[in-house]
């Protein structure tokens, strides 16, 4: 194992460990903003409910990684969250989402694409993209038009699902999504946010069971929303997402993008 590799293990040990530890969810609140640097680049996010911005207002536990993305920004207002939840690789483009975020572009700017989750539902034609046609197909699009508006194109390959066998081991719950992923990153020269991996050796290190609050779990009579307990092994808790935007963050000052110092 080389030393970089290990370097990441370590620090994603340490944020397992901080996760288990920690008392009570972490904030979402925005930070203090950093003096301006004189850029005017924008950040913006496209992808699912994973990361998504949730309401604070009835507060619900909830959270998705782009939206405490924005919070750990030095300038919050620099980071867009397009995601929106249920939507896939079709159906962001399908709902004008897509095009919403191509028309706010400036030459510049940068785009962090995730999608997988909802590509992969094969049941519902409106979402549905198969991985190795429709999906690579979509996300090489995606990264040309970002490109064609003289901004940067980051995929992320998207987060694992809490799911565990018998034997307390993870179960990669999304197929062919990842692999796509990467493999368009490669083929395309995009800067690739290894979120699958990293977030698999995150939960993998916590267990089955303190992994469950990073995710969506709920005791009964715990929350009015869920008087009867909630199990979502899928969507993240305050604490999960932000686990993965340190994830996030620590990606790109890993690929050395301009974009890592806009973070704390």
């Amino acid at each position: 194992m080389n030393s970089a590799m290990t370097r990441r293990r370590r620090k994603l040990l340490a944020l397992a460990g901080a996760v288990a530890a920690a008392p009570t969810l972490l904030c979402a609140c925005a930070h203090s903003v950093r003096a301006s640097d004189g850029v005017d680049a924008a950040l913006h996010l496209a992808g699912d409910s994973t990361m998504a911005t949730k309401a604070l207002e009835p507060a619900l536990p909830e959270r998705g990684w782009g939206q405490m993305l924005r919070a750990r920004a030095w300038q919050p207002l620099r980071i867009v969250n397009h995601a929106a939840g249920g939507r896939s690789t079709r159906s962001f483009r399908d709902q004008g989402k897509w095009q919403r975020l191509v028309d706010a572009l400036r030459p510049g700017d940068f785009v962090i694409i995730q999608f997988g989750h909802n590509d992969q539902k094969v049941g519902d034609p409106a979402r549905h993209a198969e991985a190795r046609t429709t999906y690579r197909e979509n996300l090489a699009c995606f990264v040309d038009e970002v490109r064609e508006r003289g901004a940067t194109p980051i995929l992320a390959t998207p987060v694992v699902r809490r799911k565990f066998d018998a034997e307390g081991r993870l179960v990669e719950t999304l197929g062919d999504y990842p692999a796509t992923m990467r493999e368009v990153a490669n083929a395309k020269n995009v800067p690739l946010l290894e979120l699958n991996r990293a977030s698999a050796y995150l939960v993998q290190s916590l267990g089955p069971e303190q992994a469950k609050r990073l995710y969506m779990w709920i005791e009964p009579g715990t929350h009015p929303r869920w008087p009867d307990g909630l199990r979502d092994d899928t969507h993240f808790s305050a604490a999960g997402a932000d686990a993965i935007a340190q994830m996030a963050i620590d990606e790109m000052r890993r690929l050395r993008l301009p974009t890592a110092d806009w973070f704390r």
